[in-house]
């Protein structure tokens, strides 16, 4: 397999961008699930459907359009999708999780009226819904090297702000931090994490590499910097091992990562029952 990896480039950007959404995702995914924003990720990803399928519609009617990358519509969609989202919350003050089925909803509704004008699910549509290792191209790879610096970037600069918004929202707003300011760019940031890990794990299974890795970490961690750190492991180990899957089995890459992450939160969930049994004695 390494000797493939040398010889097609495919490959070679498929495991790089793994090894980079492996990196991403699960380092945003621990502010996502400390927040219980968790089914966020799950309502970007379904308008993230709805670009993807309206960019292939379109790729299809206009002849101008044929060679249109669907990655840039699902990211505009995304980014879209978490506007309103931010919005609905502020409008529902005491109801903020009705923006979450609303978008969802939406999202899916568009998706379904898209595919149905394309004529039903193409190759295409369907390596974007579960992911695929052969349809990860050099511009892809760009793309997902662009949105992590972004990513990177705004976590560092602002992981105080974070940290203090995840735990404590109204304390962060007592300190006088821009706290919507920060929630607008997180909820940005999320949706381009989203849009990005869609080509390896795929839009209906990209929840999944947000939210798997850190649940398994939460078992193990002792501090929130181990959190991040476990997460980031247990993510990069699902990506990797996924994916050498799906390359000798001929699968779907997302469900393989998917699978894998599931794995690895069951072995550490039973490792932490029998370590607790053992003290208990």
């Amino acid at each position: 397999m390494i000797s493939s990896i040398f010889q097609y480039e495919f490959l070679q950007n498929a495991f790089l961008a793994g090894i980079i959404i492996g990196f991403i995702a699960p380092l945003l995914g621990v502010f996502i699930v400390v927040r219980r924003l968790s089914l966020i990720a799950d309502a970007l990803s379904h308008v993230t459907l709805a670009g993807i399928a309206g960019s292939l519609y379109l790729s299809q009617s206009f002849i101008g359009l044929a060679t249109l990358n669907p990655l840039y519509l699902g990211i505009v969609a995304a980014v879209g999708g978490s506007v309103l989202i931010e919005r609905l919350r502020r409008l529902y003050k005491h109801f903020e999780e009705l923006a979450i089925p609303i978008i969802m909803s939406a999202g899916l509704g568009m998706s379904a009226i898209f595919i149905s004008l394309a004529q039903g699910f193409s190759t295409d549509l369907f390596s974007y819904l579960f992911g695929s290792v052969s349809a990860v191209s050099r511009q892809d790879l760009y793309i997902v090297i662009g949105i992590a610096v972004i990513v990177t970037a705004f976590i560092y600069l602002l992981y105080k702000e974070l940290f203090v918004l995840s735990f404590d929202d109204e304390y962060a707003q007592a300190s006088g931090l821009p706290t919507k300011v920060v929630h607008t760019l997180f909820m940005l940031i999320t949706a381009l994490v989203i849009a990005a890990s869609m080509r390896i794990v795929g839009i209906l299974l990209v929840s999944s590499l947000i939210t798997l890795p850190v649940a398994a970490a939460i078992r193990m961690a002792k501090s929130f910097k181990q959190t991040i750190l476990y997460s980031i492991i247990f993510g990069e180990l699902a990506v990797i091992v996924g994916l050498v899957s799906a390359f000798y089995l001929n699968l779907a890459p997302g469900g393989t990562i998917v699978v894998t992450s599931i794995i690895i939160l069951l072995i550490v969930l039973i490792s932490k029952k029998i370590i607790l049994a053992v003290r208990a004695r």
